[in-house]
């Protein structure tokens, strides 16, 4: 599973920081504020997603793909838990896939295989397939909130 660690902190905190976010780290053994998972799961409160160096890239991505798809008043009052709805849930999937393609040794296809590797739960059976064949809804809704990456080919 590839970890913050392998691909540091610059890419990704300048990919939340176009969408107003802050990576906030944290040390190495610290308990990470907000994860609603613990362990070395990412967390957010507010516009800030926290992470340590063993924190999943995808566990970094989806949390922060979270607070980028909620309206703005929902996201300055989160605090660890985050999903509204499946559609919601459906859409922070979605676009941490596409956001993928925009950190340097990530992509899709990697990302795609540690949701799998991690138990993510698709109605196909796999990030890919539902990705790829089942995820208009998800695309639909990341559209009806502007976010133009929607677009892109599969």
């Amino acid at each position: 599973m590839l970890r913050l660690a392998d691909i540091g902190l610059q890419a990704p905190a300048r990919l939340l920081g176009e969408f107003g976010l802050v990576l906030a780290p944290v040390p190495d053994g610290e308990p990470i504020p907000g994860s609603y998972w613990g362990e070395c799961e990412a967390g957010l409160i507010g516009c800030t997603v926290y992470a340590r160096a063993d924190t999943p890239v995808h566990s970094l991505l989806h949390e922060a793909c979270h607070l980028i798809v909620m309206p703005p008043e929902r996201r300055a009052r989160v605090h660890t838990d985050a999903t509204d709805s499946v559609p919601e849930e459906d859409a922070a999937c979605c676009l941490q896939i596409l956001l993928a393609d925009r950190l340097p040794g990530v992509g899709r296809d990697r990302l795609m295989a540690d949701m799998d590797a991690w138990g993510y739960s698709f109605r196909l059976g796999s990030a890919r397939a539902w990705f790829e064949n089942d995820a208009e809804d998800a695309r639909a809704f990341l559209a009806s909130r502007g976010l133009k990456m929607v677009s892109d080919p599969i």
